[in-house]
């Protein structure tokens, strides 16, 4: 889901700037003058003025400080009031995102669109096609009406000219639960009692008016209070610097955290757990049960599908079986979980067993902007590394292959033991049989509403991750799928 445009580029340079005059304590001071030298007078404004590109930088920038656009109280107030807020209150609230008012363009409903290529030829296949009636000739060109329209989608596909289009309001098309639509103001709205937190949303803004209310201020301003800051990497990291593991953390403890941990040692735990779980369940007679590891899709269930409850993994996911390591060790440790995605905030935030969660996108302009450059560190000894099993969850598939590693691994040791004691091996665990949700999506949440209805036949494991292609190409991360997926492919191939 990764995007690089004009509209990301301008939040991770706010990320940068702010980063900048934070660390150069100057942030209270010089945060109302960001939007001005971004725009200054006679520049060049990617709206309709530059006081109205300004006003947007001002609520974008709010975002960053953890403040939602209808969390405003008074239009008036500064950056500097909402920068010294934010500090004195701390943590972010539920909702997660915010939608900027003022950056929303308010993209008219209109699906289907006749242009002026429409030759009004005699044929006029797209009348004969529309099976509401809902287009007309006028002035020698098709015209369809709105109204009438009922998207089908059929005259776009009978033209023979190509001059029928589809319009989408892009945010209402990427979000697969249907939970953005337009208030009275024809602006977009966020419906949080049906949004999974899968941020598809975000970057299909084309103007970047929908964001994630960030917690970097609450991190480095731990980490400038000397606390123990821990930055949890999650496995998907690797995919997105050009720089091994140990590099990595060697670069986060340049910002100032004390030390950094693999997640994916917790994802050996969950996937530990989650093998002797199935195990359990199935050979006590349950048809199937599905993954835990992926929050957007524990809310999914919440929100949209009871029914898959009973079948859920009450497994912990593989952040708070990191999260309770670190406690173990470092009892009053700052917890920082560094995230492909905004889901893993909602679920730091009603476990309360993770401090804070940055973004894969947010470290890297952090990084960016204290000219830290992860390949140039030098490496550091990982001391607890994981192993390939846990690193490989952020790829769809890796839960899977996970488990089966756990199950066949038990099963051997039990062939062995039972060939020892000359007997025979009764117990043996179950396979598993496997389905795939590679990506959250209106067409896949069909058929796990079908699995939840009338089971899923031979199989018994269903595992779900909201991002194709799995956690790697979260909406919050750095490179495009192709080098991502690449990059973690190389990691995983390191010995270990």
């Amino acid at each position: 889901m990764f995007t690089e445009n004009r509209s990301v580029q301008i939040r991770r340079e706010l990320i940068k700037k702010i980063t900048k005059l934070f660390f150069a304590g100057e942030i209270e001071q010089k945060a109302d003058k960001i939007a001005v030298e971004m725009f200054p007078k006679h520049s060049e404004s990617p709206r309709c003025c530059i006081y109205k590109a300004r006003a947007i930088v001002k609520y974008r920038l709010m975002a960053l400080f953890g403040i939602g656009d209808e969390e405003e109280t008074d239009e008036t107030a500064s950056l500097a009031h909402y920068y010294k807020n934010a500090l004195i209150e701390g943590n972010i609230k539920h909702p997660l995102l915010t939608v900027i008012d003022e950056a929303c363009s308010s993209c008219v409903k209109i699906n289907y669109f006749a242009t002026n290529a429409c030759r009004g030829c005699v044929a006029r296949p797209c009348i004969s096609a529309c099976p509401k009636d809902a287009i007309h000739i006028n002035a020698g060109q098709s015209v369809i009406d709105s109204k009438k329209c009922v998207n089908c989608g059929k005259c776009m596909k009978v033209c023979p000219y190509h001059a029928i289009v589809y319009i989408p309001v892009p945010c209402e098309e990427a979000c697969p639960v249907n939970a953005i639509s337009k208030n009275e103001h024809q602006k977009e709205c966020i419906d949080f009692s049906k949004c999974i937190y899968c941020g598809k949303c975000i970057n299909k803004c084309p103007f970047g008016a929908i964001m994630e209310k960030s917690q970097i201020l609450d991190a480095l301003n731990a980490i400038r209070s000397g606390a123990k800051v821990i930055a949890m990497l999650a496995p998907s990291v690797m995919g997105h610097f050009d720089a091994p593991l140990g590099k990595i953390a060697a670069a986060v403890k340049k910002i100032g955290f004390y030390g950094a941990v693999e997640v994916a040692s917790g994802a050996d735990l969950t996937s530990e757990n989650e093998a002797l779980e199935f195990i359990e369940r199935i050979g006590s007679g349950e048809s199937f049960i599905t993954s835990s590891c992926c929050y957007s899709y524990i809310e999914l269930i919440e929100k949209h599908i009871p029914g898959l409850k009973r079948h859920f993994s009450t497994t912990k996911t593989p952040m708070i079986f990191s999260a309770e390591l670190v406690k173990k060790e470092h009892p009053d440790a700052v917890t920082v979980f560094i995230s492909p995605c905004v889901s893993k905030k909602s679920e730091a935030l009603k476990s309360g067993e993770v401090d804070f969660v940055l973004s894969i996108e947010e470290l890297g302009s952090i990084m960016e902007a204290l000219d830290i450059a992860p390949e140039n560190c030098e490496e550091e000894l990982i001391e607890k590394p994981a192993t390939p099993r846990g690193r490989g969850f952020a790829a769809s598939g890796g839960v899977m292959a996970a488990m089966d590693k756990v199950i066949r691994s038990r099963a051997d040791a039990a062939k062995i033991s039972g060939a020892e004691e000359g007997g025979r091996n009764d117990g043996a665990a179950p396979e598993i049989a496997p389905i795939y949700i590679n990506g959250i999506s209106r067409q896949s949440i069909k058929e796990l509403k079908g699995y939840a209805e009338n089971g899923c036949g031979k199989s018994n494991f269903i595992e779900v991750m909201s991002c194709e292609g799995g956690c790697v190409n979260g909406p919050c991360v750095i490179n495009p799928p192709i080098i991502a997926q690449r990059k973690y492919k190389e990691f995983n191939e390191v010995k270990i």
